[in-house]
């Protein structure tokens, strides 16, 4: 069974440059390489504001989604950078949606 993409491939029109850090280490120590992507997002600005023990202000600014998944060789998407609209912004969280069948449907990055 096909499942219908719930993020439709013809509302993606904000570009966006998406680096995403892998999670530990190769052989040597290193850090992987993060993997580059140059596509297009359907990107929504939100603005939250919180108040924390600190009294600091911490304003979440943006969510984009994807069609489908962004990084098929990446088991998550838990870190890393996306440029959009000329500002930098480091994401906090990344979703794969998947389908019952267990292939994704749409990736979401939450930026901040």
């Amino acid at each position: 069974m096909k499942y219908p993409c719930l993020v439709d491939k013809r509302f993606c029109k904000t570009p966006i440059h998406v680096e995403i850090t892998p999670e530990g280490v190769d052989k040597y120590g290193d850090p992987y390489n993060p993997t580059v992507i140059e596509t297009k997002c359907n990107y929504q600005d939100t603005a939250k504001t919180v108040l924390t023990a600190e009294k600091k202000l911490i304003q979440l600014s943006g969510i984009a989604l994807f069609p489908g998944d962004i990084a098929p060789d990446l088991p998550t998407l838990s870190g890393g950078t996306a440029t959009v609209h000329g500002v930098k912004r480091t994401f906090f969280q990344g979703t794969k949606a998947r389908n019952p069948d267990g292939t994704v449907n749409y990736s979401k990055l939450e930026l901040m």
